[in-house]
């Protein structure tokens, strides 16, 4: 594991206000929100990999969204008390680094919606 000056010194400011202290990017303001490329997008931190582009869709909400991770041991859930509200958090399992939240209103094929911001995303093709 990176000490957190190892972290700030190696991300750019926006990157590490999200993936390292939890903030989240506008809606609508992140590469990857309308991005139709196939490929694998890993952590922006640590080039985990997480989610397939087959499991990307539109769901309106301003921010990537995937149904299902490529492998459930990629990603750790935990609750998210903050503001005032219990959602669930998503963190990448190898790292520990901030991605986005997970809720229960997801297409069909799993009915989740991992809601992940593109600061805290990398992508590589095919």
């Amino acid at each position: 594991m990176k000490s957190e000056e190892e972290w700030r010194h190696e991300l750019d400011p926006e990157s590490y206000r999200v993936l390292r202290e939890k903030a989240t990017e506008r809606a609508f303001s992140g590469k990857y929100n309308d991005f139709k490329e196939q490929g694998m997008f890993t952590c922006g931190a640590c080039d985990e990999p997480l989610f397939s582009s087959k499991t990307k869709y539109d769901s309106g909400s301003g921010w990537p969204s995937f149904y299902q991770p490529v492998d459930p041991a990629s990603v750790t859930e935990i609750p998210d008390y903050s503001h005032g509200m219990l959602r669930t958090e998503v963190i990448c399992s190898k790292c520990d680094s901030h991605l986005g939240h997970v809720f229960p209103d997801g297409p069909p094929e799993t009915g989740l919606r991992y809601c992940i911001n593109s600061v805290s995303l990398s992508f590589k093709n095919g």
